[in-house]
């Protein structure tokens, strides 16, 4: 069986290296064009062209699906399956017709919740206990395929996105090569989705960042979770705005008014929140530095216990 991949960042890598370890033929790979980054603005290959090209794999960067470039690649390929991971662009109907055996997407969410850019954050923002990969037939709407596959997997209350990032790739590697066997072997059973049950998730913005203080200990907590490590969670303190790295829930209450500052010494640095409880700051990163324990920044910018924190306008 023949397959083209599609993907392009960290999360697709563990997918198509799954696929070449579990024998199949990967005819070709798709993935984003290269982009400039950092100070020299230099092209960057993105991971899954890295990883490519260390297989040995033939890759295509087109910068448009619509313009036939594209499906003409694609049509000399002749592959049976086309998988797509974090690929990053949206596949035309005439692509999609274009595999006997159809595409089919890993999705790092139990569907129908949380379709769309950004489902592994807003599942932590949201506060939820649970989530998982999907294996899905792609249609024209965005995550609205049939189900193919699910797996389900516990949040831990003090896992970052990007922790959780890196077990779902992994885990949707692991469940995508069950998948593509099943479909090899006919036995495969799409299941329609419940469309009124479907949420959507959209793209992060640094609008997302400034920490309400009056908000619960643990929507806090969440924020900060959720928003690792990009545009991060950011809380104004001693007058320097900061990146809010990590936190935990003291456990303990307090009736002092959302935001009072109730300890910030070598402890590190305890926070009110509207809901009566304390949130601990344990790592944060001030602007232009490098990241630090609260601790360490509070050396140089002491905090006087009772400061009232407000949200960053």
């Amino acid at each position: 069986m023949k397959i083209v991949f599609m993907g392009t960042p960290e999360f697709a890598v563990p997918s198509l290296r799954a696929l070449g370890s579990a024998g199949y033929e990967v005819c070709g790979v798709f993935t984003q064009p290269d982009k400039p980054k950092n100070r020299g603005m230099r092209l960057q290959q993105s991971p899954v062209k890295q990883l490519a090209l260390g297989l040995g794999l033939s890759v295509y960067q087109p910068a448009k699906m619509r313009d036939g470039e594209a499906l003409g690649i694609l049509q000399e390929l002749a592959p049976d399956l086309i998988v797509v991971a974090a690929y990053g662009k949206i596949l035309p109907t005439d692509i999609l017709d274009l595999p006997r055996l159809g595409c089919i997407n890993v999705h790092s969410s139990l569907l129908p919740k949380y379709r769309g850019a950004a489902p592994i954050n807003w599942a932590i923002l949201n506060g939820e206990d649970e989530t998982g990969v999907t294996i899905q037939y792609m249609a024209e709407g965005v995550d609205t395929g049939d189900i193919l596959a699910q797996a389900k997997t516990p949040i831990d209350l003090n896992e970052n996105a990007a922790q959780l990032y890196d077990r779902l790739a992994q885990m949707g590697a692991e469940l995508l090569v069950e998948t593509v066997k099943e479909l090899e072997a006919g036995t495969a059973k799409p299941v329609p989705q419940d469309h009124s049950q479907a949420s959507h998730a959209s793209m992060l913005s640094r609008e997302q960042s400034p920490m309400d203080w009056g908000r619960t200990a643990r929507q806090l907590h969440d924020q900060v979770r959720g928003l690792y490590p990009w545009p991060s969670a950011t809380a104004v303190l001693d007058g320097v705005r900061c990146k809010v790295l990590r936190t935990a829930l003291s456990g303990e209450a307090t009736n002092k008014a959302s935001g009072t500052v109730l300890q910030a010494d070598k402890k590190g640095l305890r926070v009110a929140c509207g809901d009566g409880a304390v949130l601990d700051i344990l790592e944060l990163q001030p602007d232009g530095k490098k990241a630090m324990a609260a601790s360490a920044f509070l050396l140089g910018h002491p905090i006087p216990t009772g400061t009232v924190l407000t949200k960053q306008e």
